[in-house]
């Protein structure tokens, strides 16, 4: 039930680095986090998957929570993610469709 949480600046676009595990008992903390952005006036988000472990339903739901939250302030949500099991789960159930997915953080951050 580790989660490590890290926010940096790339320009316009807030970086949130994530590591460990997104399940339904660190979810609550990745929101805070992402809603902590948003009211600060972060509307460029970008959410660094590449160091977590594990991501449920609920870790999936804050992420959709969140693209809407931005994306209801003209805003944008990018991911990063390289783990072939992580990415599984985002084609499992076509949220590949839904976010932008890149494969490494300055694929992530538009110039």
């Amino acid at each position: 039930m580790d989660l490590r949480l890290d926010v940096t600046a790339h320009g316009e676009w807030s970086v949130l680095r994530v590591g460990g595990e997104v399940d339904v008992a660190t979810a609550p903390r990745l929101r805070e986090q992402l809603i902590a952005l948003v009211n600060d006036q972060r509307f460029l988000l970008v959410v660094d998957l590449t160091d977590v472990d594990f991501i449920d339903s609920t870790g999936l739901g804050v992420l959709i929570g969140a693209l809407k939250r931005v994306r209801s302030r003209d805003g944008d949500l990018h991911l990063v993610c390289n783990e072939p099991r992580i990415l599984r789960v985002f084609e499992i159930t076509g949220l590949d469709q839904v976010f932008r997915i890149h494969e490494t953080l300055d694929a992530a951050v538009p110039m």
